[in-house]
């Protein structure tokens, strides 16, 4: 699904990404943990295409998209949730789902209300404007905002931060039906270690802009370990 080859990237002359190199196989779940300030967010925004590749090479569904723009990436089959969320708070809740839509084969009203049918809390905030919504609506908003392009791949960005808890349980449950169901494949960076220990099927550590370690999801129990690499207490 998704081939990451010694990839480098980074903001001007400051290098970030130093030799990336990881794989995704359709309908995996990969978590990425590490310390703030490894390239976390750096990777991702260079596998959507908003960072170029200074080195290195990322293949999608056996296609070379290194040098490809984001809206063409989208269009291929990857969809992005940044960190922060990203709507736009002026346009109402339909009106950001509308800017998410990409013709990939369903009609645009068909493809929203597909997604509103997993998203029933976003129906009656429909007409209401995306700034007016509570942090957690707003993440459930930018989730299903880029799920209105019908990807393949979802890149998501600290999903949960800033995030009540029972909020962050209806996105785990989501995200869990969109993988099983529908063999969505996701990438996500997060802080959170139950949130990647209930989804991931493997967990990566970056450090210093390279994968240094994988671990199966239960390891992310073990306290030491956790300190050590990602500096958080599990």
């Amino acid at each position: 699904m998704i081939e990451i080859e010694a990839l480098h990237a980074g903001y001007g002359r400051i290098p970030i990404l130093a030799g990336v190199t990881l794989a995704a196989k359709r309908a995996e779940v990969i978590g990425i943990l590490g310390h703030n300030g490894m390239g976390k967010t750096t990777l991702l925004r260079a596998i959507i295409g908003q960072i170029p590749a200074t080195a290195g090479r990322v293949r999608f569904k056996d296609q070379d998209v290194t040098r490809w723009a984001p809206h063409r990436r989208a269009r291929a089959g990857m969809g992005y949730v940044p960190q922060g969320r990203a709507i736009f708070p002026h346009l109402t809740v339909r009106e950001n789902l509308r800017m998410g839509y990409i013709d990939r084969g369903a009609r645009e009203d068909d493809a929203i209300d597909a997604v509103l049918a997993d998203f029933p809390r976003l129906v009656p905030l429909l007409e209401r404007s995306g700034g007016a919504l509570s942090g957690g609506e707003q993440q459930l908003l930018a989730l299903a905002r880029a799920l209105c392009g019908r990807p393949e791949l979802l890149l998501l960005d600290e999903p949960t931060e800033g995030i009540q808890p029972t909020i962050i349980e209806q996105i785990i449950g989501l995200l869990r039906l969109l993988h099983e169901r529908d063999g969505l494949t996701i990438v996500t960076v997060e802080q959170n270690l139950e949130f990647i220990a209930e989804l991931a099927t493997r967990v990566l550590l970056l450090q210093k802009g390279r994968v240094t370690r994988e671990l199966a999801p239960d390891a992310l129990g073990q306290a030491e370990l956790m300190e050590e690499f990602v500096g958080v207490s599990a």
